[in-house]
């Protein structure tokens, strides 16, 4: 019910754009998160947006290189991360919160889509 696109293999400094669409039914009134899993670590919250998009919220690592938006009018949510780094390497994941609001904790998510390779090399 949720589709992640958008990684790939970009080289330190530059740019990808996430996207994740809904099928089957709306996320509007939900909120949103994309979290991030590396290789031999936990899953991580990276960032959060309310289902008006009235707020967003970022984990310090990423704050200020990412953006979160969406389109509730195309059930999609967006990942715009820039000025990439080594260590943003991970399987990204976005996921739908049980209530309005987002959280950083994976466990407040009860929708999960299939997750897309983010490889960023030095």
């Amino acid at each position: 019910q949720l589709q992640a696109s958008g990684g790939g293999l970009v080289q330190a400094g530059g740019s990808l754009r996430l996207s994740c669409a809904a099928s089957g039914r709306t996320f509007s009134n939900n909120g949103m998160g994309w979290l991030r899993q590396a290789p031999g670590k936990e899953r991580e919250f990276v960032a959060g947006i309310t289902w008006s998009g009235g707020a967003t919220d970022y984990a310090d690592s990423v704050k200020g290189r990412f953006t979160i938006t969406r389109d509730n009018a195309k059930n999609t949510v967006y990942l715009q991360m820039n000025s990439l780094k080594p260590e943003d390497t991970g399987v990204y994941y976005c996921a739908a919160a049980r209530t309005a609001y987002y959280s950083r904790h994976a466990a407040s998510y009860n929708y999960w889509g299939q997750g897309t390779l983010v490889t960023v090399s030095s």
